[in-house]
């Protein structure tokens, strides 16, 4: 169903795209858009599990994708380093592909907008956290993309070190 990567011995092992998947800050999240052009939008996320969390307002182009097609693909860079002499870049990255949702159930949409919060602010408080979600919960949805396929790449320089 998923294609082999064409240059596999530039493939990063699954722990290792788990591990840039828990680290990175931000992605680029891929759907399917309006007149089949694709649409894809940088957005923060949490790994949780073999699933990737997002927020967003419960309006928009993200969210008419994600109903109109559940098929979507997330892209992390882990390492972007450019080598000018080489006319080249020195990269690691990772993309997940699975099938993306909407939270219905608030409980699991709460777990996922907490870990979101820890993630991006593991300082604050349980009671400000809690407020601060409260307060946006009318005005947002959480999101769930469950990862079927996960493959990263790295610059054959990194293969070769």
């Amino acid at each position: 169903m998923f294609r082999e990567m064409r240059r596999n011995k530039q493939s990063l092992p699954k722990e290792e795209c788990i591990e840039i998947l828990k680290k990175g800050t931000s992605g680029v999240l891929a759907l399917s858009g309006d007149d089949g052009y694709p649409y894809a939008v940088p957005i923060s996320y949490v790994l949780v599990g073999s699933r990737l969390c997002f927020h967003s307002a419960r309006n928009g182009h993200k969210i008419e994708a994600i109903r109109k097609n559940e098929k979507a693909s997330f892209c992390v860079i882990a390492q972007d380093q450019i080598v000018p002499e080489k006319y080249t870049t020195c990269y690691k990255s990772v993309i997940a592909f699975g099938r993306i949702r909407i939270l219905e159930n608030e409980t699991d949409a709460r777990k996922a907008a907490e870990a979101l919060a820890v993630k991006y602010y593991p300082e604050d408080t349980e009671e400000n956290r809690q407020e601060t979600i409260s307060r946006e919960w009318n005005a947002l949805y959480m999101i769930e993309l469950s990862i079927e396929h996960l493959s990263g790449k790295q610059c054959i320089e990194l293969v070769r070190a």
